[in-house]
């Protein structure tokens, strides 16, 4: 078995990265067994938690109890291939500990597709999200442009903000009079306080084990206060059970499958985001989107959803209280993924079993959404800000939050709007990734890749160069650590070409910006310099030296820093001016 045998097991290569200091097992790293069935565990009891949305679905939709579980036990078949496909990498998944549970966003459609075709009609469901996922994900590597990480930031900082109103009602027991249930917010915050103590001052097995504790804590005390329910149904549930399929329903109203298809594509922002998020977590040296990875996460995505169409199950998404988890037990290891996937698929032909992971009490759960909506806000906005930031990012970032905001606590703007276009014009999370989306293409129209300014003999030519490159760097949204450097090496260099004499003077600065390269180049009077066999210069150089033996020694410092903080360095020419050439790996 997979998790009982894991060195027997060889996962497909994924790139490089360097460990963070503060991740326990990274992603291709293979934690003990028994750590491994624990984490694997954990997560696997948080997804089949969240399948709520399944069962929500079946029963607005006037499913049987009978129907209703077969329906649950395939929607969690169906997850378990989606987290193994995510987990295991290669051409159809991420390659990443992402965890799937039934989509929150297509709620509103399963319910309709039950309520009018039964669970036959979730195979149409499932071709008309999954077939547009996996041919969104062959064009993602192809798309850099359209998500910066300004944009991804926006849309992870929603799915925090999205999480807020499920987990304040959960955790708190709101009514419809929005009355605080005491009893309700007394285990929310036992299970919550539990899981941010562990992580925080705990060592490193607390910490790996903080949400399991947590879940522990929070259902002995619902079980003090007379909230652990719906044990007297274990005794009608078989141990094990092998659902049927049902009948496929091909006749399907055509509108509502065009706006599935739409729906679903926004939600795979969802996806992409998830992916982002994991990856940034699991690499030290993160700088950018690594878009082959976000495409296979949408590929795994598309085929979950296919396979929950074939066997009669709901739609599946990346679930956003699982990524809060890994950062919980700081672990993102792909072998905690395979497991959780063993374990949801095993648990799937297990009613009894489904059963008591479903009767987790709300605010346990509540308390968990809390702790991941949290880690996702923070996450988005720090994702958000990485880049040099100008008037275009504050407009971008701060509209698109405002959008989504506004459809999120205003439910009712989306009221005005024609129905077919209800379901993503009202979802706060869809309009804040538009808006991001169509204000990043907006604000880099007449934004070129290149930029040059003269500097004439009577300006401060260091300041001239540093509001230059800050400028420009806010423009291009460059990573804030690359402009800093790239600021500090054309001072320096501007410092040398002063003290290098012969005639030589700065005459203009140019730069140029692709989200993997800043180059920035300084055009002076006078003949090229010449770099070779500089050196630091030692400090008994220093003492007794004349004027001129002075100047040399502060060339060579300049020089040495120069080299030091860019990445390459080359002197040329160019337009019948010689020029020094800095180049940054962005």
């Amino acid at each position: 078995m997979l998790a009982l045998n894991p060195a027997r097991i060889r996962l497909p290569l994924s790139r490089n990265r360097r460990k963070p200091v503060d991740i326990v097992y990274a992603n291709s790293d293979r934690p003990p067994t028994p750590a491994l069935m624990a984490l694997g565990g954990q997560h696997a009891v948080m997804a089949i938690a969240l399948s709520t949305y399944a069962l929500a679905a079946a029963k607005l939709g006037g499913l049987s109890v009978t129907d209703t579980q077969t329906f649950l036990s395939y929607s969690l078949l169906a997850m378990a291939v989606a987290t193994f496909l995510q987990s295991w990498g290669g051409r159809f998944g991420a390659g990443a500990l992402i965890v799937h549970i039934p989509g929150p966003i297509m709620v509103p459609f399963v319910t309709v597709m039950l309520h009018e075709y039964g669970a036959g009609g979730m195979l149409m469901l499932g071709l008309a999200t999954g077939i547009p996922a996996m041919g969104l994900s062959r064009l993602i590597p192809h798309l850099r442009a359209l998500f910066p990480p300004t944009v991804l930031g926006v849309i992870v900082c929603m799915g925090g903000f999205s999480l807020i109103q499920g987990a304040a009602r959960q955790s708190l027991g709101l009514n419809e009079a929005y009355t605080i249930d005491p009893l309700s917010a007394l285990i929310a915050g036992a299970t919550l306080t539990v899981i941010v103590a562990l992580s925080v001052w705990g060592n490193r097995t607390m910490k790996l084990f903080g949400l399991a504790s947590g879940i522990i804590v929070g259902v002995i005390v619902a079980a003090f206060c007379g909230r652990l329910t719906g044990m007297e149904l274990f005794a009608t549930a078989p141990i094990v059970a092998l659902p049927s399929l049902p009948t496929p329903v091909f006749a399907i109203d055509p509108g509502l499958l065009v706006v599935v298809v739409v729906v679903g594509l926004l939600g795979q922002f969802d996806t992409f985001a998830s992916t982002v998020i994991v990856d940034r977590m699991d690499d030290a040296d993160w700088h950018r989107p690594d878009m082959k990875t976000a495409g296979g996460g949408v590929m795994a995505n598309g085929i979950g959803n296919i396979v929950a169409g074939i066997v009669g199950g709901m739609p599946n998404g990346a679930s956003s209280a699982n990524i809060g988890l890994a950062h919980a037990t700081r672990s993102t290891s792909r072998w905690i993924g395979l497991t959780a996937a063993l374990i949801i698929a095993v648990v799937s032909l297990l009613p009894q079993a489904t059963l008591a992971l479903t009767l987790i009490p709300t605010p346990v759960i509540g308390a968990i959404q809390v702790y991941a909506a949290a880690f996702l806000m923070v996450s988005g906005l720090e994702l958000a800000t990485s880049r040099a930031i100008d008037s275009r990012s504050i407009f971008m970032i701060g509209i698109s939050l405002f959008v989504g905001l506004c459809v999120m606590l205003i439910p009712q703007l989306a009221e005005s709007v024609p129905v077919s276009f209800r379901h993503f014009l009202g979802s706060g999370f869809v309009m804040a990734g538009i808006i991001a989306i169509l204000l990043n293409l907006l604000f880099r129209i007449g934004t070129s890749i290149v930029a040059q300014q003269s500097l004439a003999e009577e300006d401060d030519v260091i300041t001239a160069i540093n509001e230059f490159i800050e400028k420009q760097g806010g423009k291009w949204a460059a990573r804030r650590e690359v402009v800093s450097r790239a600021s500090l090496a054309a001072i320096e260099t501007t410092e040398l070409i002063l003290v290098s004499g012969q005639g030589r003077r700065p005459t203009a600065i140019r730069a140029r910006f692709d989200e993997l390269n800043f180059d920035v180049e300084i055009l002076h009077s006078g003949p090229p310099l010449v770099l070779g066999g500089m050196t630091a210069p030692e400090v008994s150089d220093w003492l007794d030296a004349d004027e001129d033996a002075v100047q040399n020694a502060m060339a060579n410092v300049s020089m040495v820093l120069v080299q030091r903080l860019a990445d390459r360095v080359r002197p040329g020419t160019r337009d019948g001016s010689a020029s020094i050439l800095l180049h940054f790996d962005h």
